[in-house]
């Protein structure tokens, strides 16, 4: 039998649920220097936008992760076409690429402290760890193509850029929607828990960094929904975007 997919009801009960569990979590633990309660983040939710530099941290580590993200994006799906189409690029960048997605973050991150100022450090880290998925993705979307439809763009002779927006990006849609969507949670992950290890001046990792060291689990808390909120904000509003993209090209 073929399940239904999750609808908004179930999803707001098991949200309802989570933070049931939470609560009696707190209750029970009865110490706000291990774990407050959902109620008390919720009550300084409503307040810590008043504190200084918090828009400004919200902004520092938004354009840096985002920063990298698009750069992933657009180097990966360049590398992935360029390993599509000559065989020797995919072996040449395969060691690189494994090495990517092998060695853990917190690893990277010390490594490139060395190399880079810790204000930067978000962009690059953010970077390397979509990278991979994008053109893992992007390279096994284009080896499952039709070769039939590029076929018929050779017969008709059309313009690189025709058969890219009409014959590869088509194909192409779930293997690039699946990549970004996996790649924009990795990348808030990945670059929240750089800035957290650099602590550069104005950071979201910095303000959770002091949290940590003042044991204000309330602020503590209150920064990593934040994070969560504007992580999901910008997958959304990026995935639409995506979304209105292909709408345009299927219309012609």
């Amino acid at each position: 039998m073929e399940r239904k997919p999750v609808g908004k009801p179930g999803k707001a009960l098991a949200v309802m649920f989570a933070l049931s569990l939470w609560q009696i979590a707190a209750m029970t633990v009865n110490s706000r220097i291990l774990l407050v309660s959902p109620i008390d983040v919720a009550v300084r939710l409503t307040t810590i936008w008043q504190t200084d530099g918090f828009w400004s941290s919200i902004w520092f580590s938004f354009y840096h992760i985002a920063g990298g993200f698009f750069i992933a994006l657009a180097l990966g799906i360049t590398l992935a076409a360029l390993a599509g189409r000559f065989h020797w690029v995919e072996t040449l960048l395969w060691p690189f690429l494994v090495t990517i997605k092998t060695v853990p973050v917190a690893s990277f991150v010390v490594i490139c402290l060395i190399w880079l100022s810790a204000e930067n450090l978000s962009v690059f880290i953010s970077f390397l760890i979509v990278l991979p998925v994008v053109y893992g993705n992007v390279l096994e979307g284009l080896k499952s193509e039709d070769k039939l439809m590029l076929e018929i763009g050779t017969v008709f002779k059309m313009p690189p850029l025709r058969k890219v927006l009409y014959i590869h990006l088509p194909q192409l849609k779930p293997f690039l929607m699946s990549a970004c969507a996996t790649a924009l949670g990795m990348a808030w992950k990945a670059g929240v828990a750089a800035e957290i290890i650099g602590t550069p001046d104005g950071s979201i990792g910095k303000q959770l960094f002091y949290s940590k060291i003042y044991l204000d689990t309330d602020d503590l808390l209150c920064w990593t929904v934040i994070i969560v909120i504007v992580s999901v904000l910008f997958e959304k509003l990026f995935m639409l975007g995506l979304r209105a993209l292909y709408i345009r090209l299927e219309r012609g």
